[in-house]
């Protein structure tokens, strides 16, 4: 397993992270310890996670993910050096009340008491990477193609930057990233940090996939120009990319199924009918569709890790099993010709 430096700072991650998402909500505590051991035990050292999560997220089931990570870090105290483990301050909405009585955003009240609550959850004294879970300012939501001019929205990235380059000098975090962010967030927010004499972000969280390529439009040459690699969420396209939602009977647990209202960038008949093209050029040369996703992701320069999401411990097998194929360039050519005519239709 490769691990990969984050900008100029002393941390590295696995090219392949564990995602926790379904941790809550599909899968049970026992289950996500026993994720998190196999993972370590193949070299992942990246845990992703969030104050929001399980997904879909309700008031019954949010921070249930942060808890059955604190009970595994609570029994292997010995470990918590070994692991990388991410988490993220959710994004301003009107529809998440039940997280907080103070206001959803990125106050230094709201900042500070997100961090509290998450460490008191994962029951460590430090988080390792802390993200801003979306723009404050709406500007980059799931399924959203074009921009919305949000005039309402105050420029508060001073005061986002000074809060978290606190908490990081108090040690309660180790350092700052981004999630969901545009070309226009993450130069704003490099300029502001250098004018302010304080460390950038170190990353950002954001799609990438076969479906969903837009990341390198702009944000590619920003990530690697600036040094904020991509931690790729989605790789599989939330598992259209696996041919699972190809068969003829599709898993009663299969998440596009159990929670398709939740979901609705996948919805399109064109994103299975191009989703069916890639997994065509998988079944040609005989390799898994799911490692021939992931490894397209994992081998692009602007990359840091790769954030893979499983219910069960054979998906994450197979998953992280990824990292040994490399994809022949007229693996990528084929990629590249069915990108052309039919670019992002997940976005």
């Amino acid at each position: 397993m490769k691990l990969n430096k984050l900008g100029n700072f002393d941390i590295e991650v696995s090219e392949i992270g564990l995602g926790s998402m379904t941790w809550g909500q599909q899968n049970s505590e026992s289950d996500a310890h026993e994720q998190i051991d196999f993972a370590l035990a193949n070299g992942v050292n990246f845990i992703d996670t969030a104050e929001l999560y399980a997904v879909p997220s309700s008031k019954e089931t949010q921070g249930l993910t942060e808890k059955y990570i604190g009970t595994w870090i609570a029994k292997n105290q010995s470990k918590r050096s070994d692991i990388i483990l991410g988490t993220k301050v959710v994004g301003s909405s009107r529809n998440l009340g039940y997280i907080s009585d103070l206001p959803i955003g990125f106050s230094p009240e709201r900042i500070e008491e997100a961090v509290e609550n998450s460490l008191t959850r994962l029951q460590t004294d430090y988080i390792d990477i802390y993200h801003l879970h979306w723009p404050e300012r709406g500007s980059n939501m799931f399924g959203q193609r074009d921009y919305t001019h949000n005039t309402e929205w105050q420029d508060n990235f001073v005061s986002i930057i000074e809060t978290l380059n606190g908490l990081k000098q108090s040690g309660k975090i180790r350092h700052y990233a981004l999630s969901n962010e545009t070309a226009w967030g993450i130069m704003k927010t490099c300029n502001y940090a250098d004018q302010l004499n304080v460390d950038r972000f170190v990353a950002v969280q954001n799609p990438y996939n076969l479906l969903n390529r837009t990341f390198e439009i702009n944000l590619s040459e920003v990530s690697q120009r600036e040094g904020i690699p991509l931690l790729a969420y989605s790789p599989l396209a939330m598992g259209m990319l696996s041919g699972k939602y190809h068969q003829d009977v599709v898993p009663d647990d299969a998440r596009l199924k159990k929670f398709k209202e939740r979901f609705p960038r996948y919805r399109p008949m064109m994103i299975y009918q191009v989703a069916d093209k890639y997994l065509a050029i998988a079944k040609k040369y005989q390799i898994s569709p799911v490692q021939m996703a992931l490894a397209f992701v994992c081998q692009k320069d602007f990359m840091a890790s790769a954030i893979v999401g499983a219910t069960s411990i054979n998906q994450l097998k197979q998953n992280i099993e990824s990292v040994d194929l490399n994809l022949t360039s007229e693996i990528k050519k084929e990629i590249d010709e069915i990108h052309n005519l039919h670019p992002n239709p997940a976005p």
